[in-house]
């Protein structure tokens, strides 16, 4: 499907009051094609990709990676770049101690973690979605707060009911987000980790969504429902000492 990507970013980012830039992330199987997206940024330092994310949601960068722009196998792994997933990895010792009590620890993380399969892209890239630079990208994603992202959560089941059930590995949540939406083709909400944090410039406050692009439009035209039903972020407070049936009667007519 095709998009009009600025108008369906502005829409998202009215909705849900978003502060930061939505944008996309695309794999390639040849680098080349990665270096031939116009104006394409190329990192003249090593970083980890929770920075490139970073350099696009925050800066409106449109980024291009390879495994050699990377830290280490954590980073490349996600992503399936630079056939990173030796049995070193696998085994996790890197972590051992670090965020994990023993090596058994470590290596049941490392076996938690959505991934993308080695072997089959060379190149990434990362960029704001309403510069149409990667259309179509393979998933979208977006900051916000918790108060938002429920809203953006009721807006996917407005129409098609689904219930949605989500992973933490903890520390490399990166594997939650978009290791997570590449893999399964699902929207994919994660609580950013230390990395994220420290690194990619994420806030206290923010979570990630990743998803497939289709479903953005649909979470859309699901909040545009709940807006008419008079349901719009951000949730107005009522009151914890307020007589509630007032309230409900609103949100629920014919409730007494």
């Amino acid at each position: 499907m095709t998009y009009d990507w600025p108008s369906l970013v502005d829409e998202l980012s009215s909705l849900l009051k978003l502060r930061t830039i939505p944008f996309g992330m695309k794999m390639f199987e040849r680098r080349e094609d990665m270096e031939a997206i116009e104006r394409i940024r190329r990192p003249q330092s090593i970083h980890t990709l929770d920075q490139i994310v970073g350099q696009a949601s925050r800066l409106g960068w449109t980024v291009g990676i390879t495994a050699d722009d990377l830290v280490g196998a954590q980073c490349r792994a996600v992503v399936g770049l630079g056939n990173a997933k030796t049995e070193a990895w696998q085994s996790g010792q890197h972590m051992k101690g670090v965020w994990f009590s023993t090596l058994e620890d470590a290596t049941a993380h490392q076996s938690a973690m959505h991934c993308v399969p080695d072997g089959k892209y060379d190149a990434l890239a990362v960029g704001p979605l309403s510069s149409g630079k990667l259309d179509p990208p393979d998933i979208a994603l977006f900051y916000a707060t918790p108060g938002a992202m429920i809203y953006f959560i009721n807006g996917l089941q407005w129409s098609g009911y689904k219930r949605f059930d989500w992973s933490v590995v903890g520390e490399s949540a990166c594997a939650d987000s978009w290791g997570r939406a590449l893999t399964t083709r699902q929207p994919s909400l994660s609580i950013p980790c230390f990395a994220e944090r420290r690194y990619g410039g994420v806030l206290d406050e923010e979570m990630l969504m990743a998803t497939p692009p289709e479903h953005l439009a649909s979470a859309i035209t699901g909040m545009k429902a709940l807006s008419k039903n008079g349901f719009r972020y951000p949730f107005p407070q009522y009151g914890v000492q307020q007589d509630v049936r007032a309230g409900m009667a609103v949100s629920y007519p014919g409730r007494k």
